[in-house]
């Protein structure tokens, strides 16, 4: 059994951890810059009700906002990535709070803004982005604005909205405390009496051991963990559903569902046709429950047999992990490999192997003006292949974005984020199965495959279900208790399950807590939107469709400068309609029957 002790922070070699002195050269270089940031907002607030004055006034305002939007997505991304990868380091907490609490006091500042564009008015504006061309890159932004009209509140409403954004971050923070830094897991048993660490770095690798006996031990610890301190998170999670109700409300939203798909321009047709989708092919995943079962040699699945190694579980190399990443990519053009290469290999994007301490689960996060850095847990499993592809995904759109659009459009939407990221695995693992002749390879890489549909189209469709309820139910006024949130999620799993799936309910039911994606309200349904956009756009790359990868191209370049359904059509995929949810569960019905066949189940 592998050693599964995880190292402190300060034994990691510093080629494999982010390059944060290419953001700031030191911590006072960082401190100088947080209040240098500080000590503009008054600049910026001397504009306050003089926008209507005219063109000139209106637009050096929207650029002192953008500049001072940039300097703050720097300050916030250093402060992000320093506890992020060592949450028990209290410095790097202290400066992380401190950068909220400035997001929050920026925000306070701009407030006034967009009330003042809105009551000068749609076609003042537009008359004078026609006569400057100055005011090009905002159109599309005042388009929006007038879109959310309606649900911006006044300049006094908005500064009070912006000042209680930092206490609207406690929820998260208080999680994170709990899962990243305070949680102790009882280390698991091996069928030989082994034991090892269960952490946050080290589950996911305890889950693919060959060994049942280590795999059950560390899933019942790692869920007795969280149930350990149910009570405290249900009550974090019911104040953070208090507050996304809070802000729907003050906005005039008629829920929060409404409130969180409004943003991106979703209609709420595009929730409910992926649930039914997702409701409707549920029999894809009962056939692979059996298929899988039949290929580990086991009589019934359980929860922790989902990650189990189909074969010997190969030992990859991160360097070798690049590489195959890179050929994958090929049909995105030279260019693009060669700035994925440098960035994993060169410019230290990648804070790549785990440490005590460090945030679970895996990130990219950056702003303009920075690398598009990820965190991750890299411990040579085919999954963890797959996290390094995903979330390169993502940084290559944040890349292409910023080199590209202007401030105001860098941004894109959380809707079409998860679309680049699957898109990546999607190509990587069409060029493996064409490339790799290994048979335990090729399993592995059926099993990484089936693991990330597993999380994105079988987890977050369950937990978008259950988000859904438990908005409601706050919103009806009713009560939430740790023993309400674990039934409802054991039902709601157990329903995706299928009756002939035998589980330990308590354990299963602690899910909801295993998960930071729901403290941000209506996120989850989106991985699987994305993964179905994926599919979509790689099936077009992968058949040399005339035009599909510039077009993939173009929609990475296009960050936020349009909406997010429109900029998919342009691409070459509708999620407006459930075609590409279809589709994609057609993907996964392939898969289980390339698992069938190379696990030669009868």
């Amino acid at each position: 059994m592998p050693d599964t002790t995880t190292p402190p922070r300060s034994s990691v070699p510093l080629e494999h951890t982010w390059d944060a002195e290419s953001v700031f050269a030191s911590v006072d270089a960082w401190e100088a810059e947080v209040e240098a940031v500080l000590a503009a907002l008054p600049g910026l607030e001397a504009f306050a009700g003089r926008l209507a004055e005219g063109p000139s006034v209106t637009l050096a305002a929207l650029e002192a906002r953008d500049d001072l939007t940039r300097r703050r997505g720097r300050v916030y991304v250093y402060a992000l990535h320093e506890w992020a990868v060592d949450t028990t380091d209290q410095d790097a907490v202290g400066r992380y709070g401190r950068a909220q609490a400035m997001f929050a006091r920026v925000d306070a500042a701009l407030a006034f803004v967009e009330p003042e564009l809105l009551e000068i008015g749609r076609e003042r504006l537009l008359e004078w982005s026609r006569d400057d061309a100055a005011f090009a890159p905002y159109r599309h932004y005042l388009d929006d604005l007038f879109r959310r009209g309606e649900h911006v509140r006044s300049s006094e409403v908005e500064e009070l909205l912006g000042l209680i954004a930092d206490a609207h971050a406690g929820p998260f923070a208080v999680y994170s405390g709990l899962a990243d830094s305070d949680l102790a897991f009882v280390p698991a048993t091996g069928a030989a009496g082994e034991t090892a660490e269960v952490t946050q770095g080290s589950i996911h690798g305890l889950l693919g051991s060959p060994d049942r006996e280590l795999r059950r031990s560390a899933w019942e610890s790692f869920a007795d963990g969280y149930r350990s301190v149910r009570n405290a998170l249900a009550a974090n999670y019911a104040t953070a559903i208090k507050q996304d109700v809070f802000s729907a409300r003050a906005r005039r939203h008629p829920s929060t569902h409404a409130a969180a798909l409004h943003a991106s321009n979703i209609p709420l047709d595009v929730f409910d046709n992926l649930l039914a989708t997702f409701e409707r092919h549920l029999p894809t995943w009962h056939r692979y429950w059996g298929v899988r079962a039949r290929a580990l040699g086991l009589e019934s699945l359980q929860p922790y047999d989902m990650w189990a190694p189909l074969g010997a579980p190969p030992q990859l190399e991160y360097e070798q992990c690049v590489e195959w990443i890179c050929e994958a990519l090929a049909p995105l053009g030279d260019e693009y490999v060669a700035t994925v290469r440098r960035g994993c290999l060169e410019e230290r994007w990648i804070d790549a192997y785990p440490n005590q301490g460090k945030m679970g689960g895996a990130f990219s996060a950056g702003a303009p003006g920075t690398h598009p850095f990820i965190v991750m847990s890299f411990d040579g499993t085919a999954g963890s292949l797959g996290t390094l592809a995903h979330e390169l995904g993502h940084s290559m759109h944040s890349y292409l974005a910023w080199q590209t659009q202007p401030q105001i459009s860098a941004r894109y939407s959380l809707f079409v984020a998860e679309v680049a990221s699957n898109f990546h695995q999607a190509l990587l693992r069409a060029h493996l199965f064409d490339a790799v002749t290994d048979r335990d390879l090729l399993l592995a890489v059926i099993d990484e495959a089936m693991s990330n549909f597993h999380r994105y189209f079988f987890v977050m469709p369950t937990l978008a279900r259950f988000e859904r309820e438990m908005h409601e139910r706050v919103e009806r006024g009713e009560g939430l208790t740790a023993e309400l949130l674990g039934e409802r999620a054991a039902d709601l799993f157990g329903e995706a399950y299928g009756p002939d799936f035998g589980f330990d309910r308590e354990r299963v039911g602690i899910a909801w807590a295993q998960f930071s994606h729901l403290y941000a309200p209506f996120y989850v349904y989106q991985y699987a939107t994305g993964i179905s956009g994926a599919h979509a756009l790689a099936r077009g790359v992968l058949d040399s469709e005339p035009g599909a990868a510039e077009r993939y191209l173009d929609f990475l370049r296009a960050g936020g400068s349009a909406y997010p359904l429109d900029l998919l059509r342009r691409a070459g995929v509708d999620l407006t309609s459930p075609d590409p949810v279809e589709e994609s569960f057609g993907v996964l019905a392939s898969l289980v029957d390339r698992l069938d066949a190379l696990s030669g189940s009868p």
